[in-house]
């Protein structure tokens, strides 16, 4: 779906990406994750040529993602970031339908998609009609979903869609998000600083450190055979973590 050859990025005279190859396959999900400043927003947002690398090309289905391509290609991708990126003055389902009148969709076509998508994010249809300070944290991030969904694209991007939410609605939708991924089938990428989520949802985990690939694969082979001790130190850090608030709690 993807491909990354030699791609590198500078900002401000700082390496953010950095000589990268990477290949991500159709129907699967596949995972950033790393340290915060590792080059992981940035590379998805080199997916979507919301920022165009300095050296080095991404594809997209064998075609380069170029600032003149870049918008007709993100039709075919749908994009969630941290907290919904909402519009406040639209409703749950203008938001959700912003895309496809924007295509001039008929009424009735936007209508019966809202409906589908708030099934299928378990969205209640009657919060369709209110406003996103209307809505909880959890309520907003399903209704960018629905928004991300609305063209039915071949491609799911999630840009830390689980950072602002409590602990209790964050396992909800994790559990929720990967039920969708499986049922459409989808190709997903995720960017995340959790290593217990990115096992839970990914297929393939990409561990980045200062622009470049540390580790791909499962978390199984992350965990088992890592490829230098920064992996081992980086899954042990939140293993600790955890530990350490669970013994406070006893």
């Amino acid at each position: 779906m993807f491909e990354l050859e030699n791609v590198s990025k500078v900002f401000s005279g700082v390496a953010a990406i950095t000589d990268l190859d990477l290949s991500i396959e159709a129907g699967r999900t596949t995972v950033f994750i790393g340290p915060s400043g590792c080059g992981k927003s940035t590379l998805i947002r080199m997916l979507m040529g919301l920022i165009i690398p300095e050296s080095g090309v991404v594809r997209f289905e064998g075609q380069p993602v170029t600032a003149a391509s870049a918008l007709e290609q993100r039709r075919h991708m749908g994009y969630v970031i941290q907290g919904g990126g909402l519009f406040p003055h639209l409703t749950a389902r203008g938001n959700a339908a912003l895309m496809a009148r924007y295509l001039g969709w008929p009424e009735n076509k936007i209508a019966a998609r809202a409906v589908e998508l708030a099934e299928i994010t378990h969205l209640p249809t009657d919060l369709l009609d209110r406003y996103p300070i209307q809505l909880s944290g959890g309520q907003r991030q399903r209704v960018a979903l629905m928004r991300a969904l609305m063209l039915d694209p071949e491609v799911l991007l999630l840009d830390e869609p689980f950072g602002a939410l409590d602990p209790m609605v964050r396992d909800k939708l994790q559990t929720e998000l990967r039920e969708i991924f499986r049922d459409l089938g989808k190709t997903v990428v995720v960017v995340t600083q959790d290593i217990a989520e990115a096992a839970y949802l990914g297929d393939v985990i990409v561990l980045l450190r200062d622009g470049r690939i540390v580790q791909r694969g499962t978390i199984g082979e992350l965990v088992n055979h890592p490829a230098e001790d920064f992996v081992g130190q980086f899954i042990s850090a939140q293993r600790t973590l955890m530990d350490t608030l669970k013994d406070g709690a006893s």
